[in-house]
């Protein structure tokens, strides 16, 4: 595997990649994210970067960076693998963090609060997300 730099990963794709990404996460964020959650000290600004990220009115430059990152962490098999929990998870949540600063002005308060919500309802045990 290549070894890539956090700008690589989270560098708007071509168009089919984009679509691939946004695939993925559609599909893998929610498992992944409940499955390590309490391990991820800034989970709110991750599940408001999802929302972000799912939002047409967020310009495509933006969401293809979200839609890297979220990916990036739903990948099972990235540059360390997330079986090895805590270590594995790191490249992971570097990946994010640099992603969430890099657009940290196109996450609105509408996705933060969609977050606190979607956190709030997991907590009851009634996401349907």
């Amino acid at each position: 595997m290549k070894s890539e730099t956090i700008e690589e990963i989270i560098t708007p794709a071509d168009k089919a990649e984009r679509e691939e990404n946004e695939r993925m996460v559609r599909d893998g964020f929610w498992p992944k994210f409940r499955a390590f959650a309490r391990h991820i000290p800034f989970a709110e600004e991750v599940v408001a970067a999802y929302y972000c990220a799912m939002d047409a009115k967020t310009p495509l430059r933006v969401r293809a960076t979200l839609f890297g990152a979220l990916a990036y962490f739903i990948m099972p098999f990235d540059v360390v693998p997330d079986m090895l929990l805590l270590v594995g998870l790191g490249d992971d949540l570097a990946v994010l963090t640099f992603a969430i600063a890099t657009v940290r002005g196109s996450i609105t308060d509408e996705h933060r609060c969609k977050a606190r919500e979607a956190l709030a309802d997991e907590v009851d045990g009634t996401a349907d997300a």
